[in-house]
């Protein structure tokens, strides 16, 4: 009889799939590393006889995971590069990503960050991971949290050429809104 923490890896891994595919092709910013990068947060976060009782527990240690693991890998390829660079060789483009979610002008300015700021923004943002938690995930301090996001989603508002939001919502794109025939603004209730 297979073990408790067997049948939730097995149940994580038939059930949840495609989304922690999804969650790590935006993470590492390549849908092509994407597979590899989820095995190996699930590797990472069953090994030790993982100690959690739901699906979904389990789904958000492999998140983590796969948002540690994209920090630390973009690090060694970026080591790679300098040394490649260093060699006089040519140095290699990302492949583009193309995963369902925020469109390709979004996934195109993630791209623009910095590894911590693309794993705060996404973490706080499209994951809804709190301060504390994002902190906890990516070994920072709260304040490194706030700032890294702050800046992430500055910059994605220059590159997409909007305004962040008050709630620090990721800005798509600009909306405007066209009017049939009013001039000027309109007061709710007012008569």
């Amino acid at each position: 009889m297979a073990r408790p923490w067997e049948q939730l890896l097995d149940q994580v891994a038939r059930e949840r799939y495609p989304r922690l595919v999804a969650h790590a092709a935006l993470v590492a910013g390549s849908a092509s590393d994407a597979p590899d990068l989820v095995q190996e947060a699930l590797i990472a976060t069953f090994r030790g006889r993982a100690r959690f009782t739901t699906v979904e527990q389990a789904e958000a240690y492999v998140r983590r995971a796969i948002a540690s693991r994209a920090v630390d890998e973009h690090r060694r390829r970026r080591r790679e590069r300098l040394v490649a660079l260093r060699a006089a060789a040519e140095p290699t483009p990302s492949p583009e990503v193309e995963v369902p979610g925020p469109g390709r002008d979004v996934l195109r300015a993630l791209a623009l960050l910095s590894p911590r700021e693309r794993a705060c923004v996404v973490l706080r943002q499209m994951e809804d991971l709190s301060v504390v938690e994002t902190a906890s995930v990516l070994n920072l301090s709260e304040g490194s949290v706030k700032r890294y996001t702050s800046d992430g989603l500055a910059r994605l508002a220059e590159v997409l050429q909007a305004r962040p939001s008050t709630d620090e919502g990721i800005p798509v794109r600009p909306t405007t809104t066209t009017t049939g025939g009013s001039a000027g603004p309109t007061t709710k209730g007012a008569r």
